[in-house]
């Protein structure tokens, strides 16, 4: 469930934040929220901290097949 936040920032404050998000692809809400879900120490299975970054790359892989043997081949393909 979402739920509307009102905050009074000052107005520079503002452009800055819709600039930053805006030049990530991201919303200001999205920003706001990876922050407060940062502070309570949002956690994966393990117990491990995940930082929003980090959490925004869960599933990217689903369903790729992808194994050591393709990350070496790659690996030689860009440095061999």
């Amino acid at each position: 469930m979402h739920t509307k936040l009102t905050l009074r920032l000052d107005e520079e404050l503002v452009r800055r934040a819709k600039a930053h998000a805006r030049a990530r692809g991201r919303s200001v809400s999205g920003l706001v929220a990876d922050y407060f879900a940062q502070l309570e120490g949002t956690t994966d299975a393990a117990g491990v901290t995940l930082t929003p970054r980090v959490r925004s790359l869960f599933g990217a892989l689903a369903g790729a097949r992808v194994d050591e043997a393709a990350y070496r081949e790659h690996l030689e393909r860009k440095h061999g």
